[in-house]
């Protein structure tokens, strides 16, 4: 039977990802995935950022099949585990201590917006305040507490109830590049007549990764930073995408130098792709009764064995690091050059570490690139508020062979796709390109 069939006949209408990539893949391994006909693409998707280290990472398989096969603690709800202890014990030395972080650690539930939840009851039972500061295009999760702080309104849209409980302020550059939106902040919380309340948290991303791999400069964060130290208000972090190495260093906020309230960690953090999401809490901000946040599914024995494997084979220095550095600065000078060739001025670049992007600035003209490209073998997503923005999140571990070979993808699917539009459309009206599609 067709796979696909299979899929239309009984899976959800909710599908997305699916949609873009239509092929039933069967294997994976490295950057690499492998359709049931044997076709491979290269994956600069990796599971939306959970895979930083690669499909199958045999580094870590080994480590998880030799538990399983110990018939280690698969599931324990939060009762004490040796792979837990040693997960904390790990994550505390090579991660916490070097970092000259304190922090204490829960184990929410195994999706990023469990940690979301979790980081926003936490920041108001501890101020007793209510109300959330989100920025404009941030994106938190789906569950109703997580998606009142995201700013998207198709997600918003599918909630069936009004979002409540956030307030929305101007991410870094959202009013232009000379207008410092933290100033603006900082005027409505000083301003008793300004209509926002008092509020419990910020949550901010340091780059906006749905909503368009939109990039706050250090100067931003470290501003954002002392505005709620000058207001009482706890900061949060989402480090859900960003974090875990993506921009080099394993917090993407380490370079600005700030000391988040709270961070909330998921995707990657496992290493292998399983499910696995943490929330760091400051120890004073520990007001938790036992049990007052649970969730079945709050100690993934197995991911805590992947995770403490892959922060020994990649967090004991800086080497690992470094590379991804490197090959951040090669995603972004081909994006570059790109956009320098771009004789019709359609394109911009802008990302950090590895988290580039490419805006399109259509969502037409994006969805004819990805869908040329995916044709040719290569796996990449859209982001932003149209779908305009390419996100390049290939895995951290990716060869530079396969990393070269999946930007000449990109690259020839650019010039395909232009080549293959009239200039007079672009000239007359570029935002017409959907008449093309």
């Amino acid at each position: 039977m067709n796979g696909f069939s299979t899929i239309d006949r009984l899976e959800s209408k909710v599908r997305s990802y699916c949609r873009s990539y239509p092929k039933i893949f069967k294997t994976a391994q490295g950057s690499t995935l492998e359709d049931e006909e044997g076709t491979k693409y290269i994956d600069f998707l990796a599971g939306a950022g959970a895979l930083n280290y690669g499909h199958n990472n045999p580094i870590l398989k080994k480590e998880l099949l030799d538990y399983i096969e110990s018939d280690g603690v698969t599931h324990g709800l939060d009762m004490a585990t040796k792979a837990k202890c040693e997960f904390l014990e790990t994550f505390e030395s090579l991660i916490l201590r070097p970092r000259g972080m304190e922090y204490k650690v829960q184990f929410t539930g195994p999706t990023g917006t469990n940690a979301v939840e979790a980081a926003l009851k936490l920041a108001r039972k501890v101020t007793g305040r209510q109300t959330i500061v989100s920025f404009t295009n941030g994106f938190h999760g789906v569950t109703l507490g997580s998606v009142a702080a995201t700013g998207n309104s198709h997600f918003r849209g599918g909630c069936g109830i009004l979002p409540q409980g956030a307030v929305f302020m101007p991410y870094d550059g959202y009013l232009g590049e000379d207008i410092d939106t933290t100033e603006y902040l900082d005027k409505m919380l000083t301003d008793g007549s300004s209509g926002l309340d008092n509020p419990a948290a910020v949550i901010v991303e340091t780059i906006q990764g749905e909503g368009g791999t939109n990039v706050a400069s250090f100067d931003w964060l470290r501003s954002l930073e002392e505005i709620c130290l000058k207001h009482d208000i706890l900061l949060i972090v989402d480090d859900i995408q960003v974090g875990c190495g993506r921009t080099g260093t394993f917090f993407s906020f380490e370079e600005a130098g700030i000391s988040p309230d709270i961070i909330t960690l998921s995707k990657s953090l496992s290493g292998y792709g399983l499910p696995f999401s943490l929330v760091l809490m400051k120890p004073e901000l520990d007001q938790w009764k036992p049990g007052e946040h649970n969730g079945t599914f709050r100690g993934n024995n197995l991911a805590f064995v992947t995770a403490k494997a892959t922060l020994e084979n990649y967090w004991q220095d800086d080497a690992f690091s470094k590379r991804v550095k490197i090959k951040g600065q090669l995603v972004r000078k081909r994006l570059d050059k790109l956009v320098q060739d771009d004789e019709k001025e359609i394109f911009s670049a802008r990302g950090r570490g590895m988290m580039q992007a490419l805006d399109c600035q259509t969502g037409e003209l994006a969805h004819r690139i990805i869908t040329t490209a995916f044709e040719k073998g290569l796996v990449l997503e859209t982001s932003g508020s149209d779908d305009q923005v390419l996100k390049c999140l290939m895995p951290l571990t990716i060869s530079y062979k396969e990393l070269n070979k999946g930007l000449d993808i990109l690259e020839e699917s650019v010039d395909e796709v232009l080549n293959s539009i009239p200039d007079e459309i672009l000239a007359r009206n570029y935002s017409r390109v959907e008449v093309l599609v």
